[in-house]
């Protein structure tokens, strides 16, 4: 039987990066990792261009809401063992207490939903960021995570941020 991970994905608003990146993980995880987003200020909504990229590429969105990163860190919420913060700002809060110590690490990248100019733009910005953190996710499946220890472990998901930061 094959160990099931849950994995947190953490942004300032949860209306763009976090999101995507929960989708991408639950389509390329498949049953081995769950993952959720959330937010430290979350906006409340999801971006809308986030929401037509995934559509556009066949996912199904419903799972797609702008929630705080505190449903996460009560006792009631999922394990997790994985917690990435996807963008700059959360990086540097003050992060809660997670029950059970998850491995963490910063995989920052440019927010889409600042991007200046018209809509063609825009939406390029958007596929640019998906593209980014489905490179992450996908070196973050290729880890033997069952046979490696936590220490190798912790060290290879930090690389990847570290990796990607200068070619995406």
């Amino acid at each position: 039987m094959t160990q099931s991970y849950n994995v947190l994905f953490l942004c300032t608003g949860n209306s763009a990066r976090s999101i995507l990146a929960e989708a991408i993980l639950n389509r390329l995880g498949e049953d081995r990792f769950k993952a959720f987003s959330a937010g430290s200020q979350p906006k409340g909504t999801v971006h809308p261009f986030a929401i037509e990229l995934l559509k556009g590429m066949g996912y199904d969105t419903d799972f797609a809401r702008s929630k705080s990163w505190d449903e996460f860190a009560a006792p009631s919420a999922p394990h997790m063992d994985f917690v990435f913060t996807v963008c700059d700002q959360a990086a540097e809060e003050t992060c809660p207490v997670w029950p059970g110590h998850p491995m963490t690490a910063h995989w920052g990248i440019p927010d889409p939903a600042a991007a200046q100019g018209n809509d063609a733009e825009k939406h390029l910005a958007f596929a640019e960021a998906y593209r980014m953190l489905s490179n992450r996710i996908s070196a973050f499946l290729s880890l033997p995570h069952a046979s490696i220890d936590r220490l190798a472990l912790q060290q290879r998901v930090s690389e990847i941020g570290q990796q990607f930061q200068k070619v995406g």
